[in-house]
């Protein structure tokens, strides 16, 4: 976007279609997107899966997120973001520490696990186990990262969740320019990137 230098130049940036006046929203801004045409923009942005476990002493629970983003590697914060109307929205606000499960193709099936509702997703105990910390992990997973929770904030409907980096472990790694078999989700259904998807240059 031009700085406000060169705003009077013919070749400046405009919108497409010009912002109409809006009332004030209840976040202070004159405009706002519509919601429809928010999930529309990131129907066609691609994004890793994960799925996340904690427990805050009353129980384990799961869910597949695709919010899961790096931060910063020193130190090593990632940050993610939940729903207040998931079912495990209580426990997260109060857990202080979390699995991150970084998934490939190889974990379609717990990606749709974490992903549906009305199911007790620790019901198979040979899928999951205990840290000696105490957090619930799954078995054979592609890769998990222990986090500790270090800040939260309400963020519409949602809460993010930033975390630092306690503890790792790689079941399946991928070397630096090999595609791996990744997980992705994308316009709500599951891919697979693979040598075949790749794009050089």
């Amino acid at each position: 976007m031009p700085s406000p230098d060169n705003a009077s130049s013919p070749h400046a940036w405009a919108p497409s279609h010009p912002l109409e006046p809006a009332e004030v929203t209840e976040a202070g801004f004159a405009t706002s997107l519509p919601a429809e045409d928010f999930k529309a923009l990131f129907r066609g942005h691609p994004a890793g899966v994960s799925v996340i476990t904690a427990d805050a002493g009353d129980g384990p629970v799961a869910l597949t997120a695709t919010s899961v983003a790096s931060v910063s590697a020193d130190p090593p914060l990632l940050i993610f973001s939940i729903s207040t109307l998931s079912s495990a929205a209580a426990t997260l606000a109060r857990a202080e520490t979390v699995v991150v499960h970084l998934l490939d193709a190889d974990d379609i099936d717990l990606a749709r696990l974490g992903a549906t509702s009305g199911v007790d997703r620790f019901a198979d105990e040979s899928r999951w186990t205990r840290l000696t910390t105490g957090e619930p992990v799954y078995r054979g997973v592609r890769a998990w990262v222990r986090c500790a929770v270090i800040n939260r904030m309400d963020a519409g409907t949602s809460t993010v969740i930033a975390a630092h980096a306690l503890q790792s472990h790689i079941e399946r790694d991928v070397a630096p320019g090999e595609s791996g078999d990744a997980l992705v989700h994308h316009n709500r259904s599951w891919h697979r990137l693979s040598e075949g998807s790749r794009l050089d240059g």
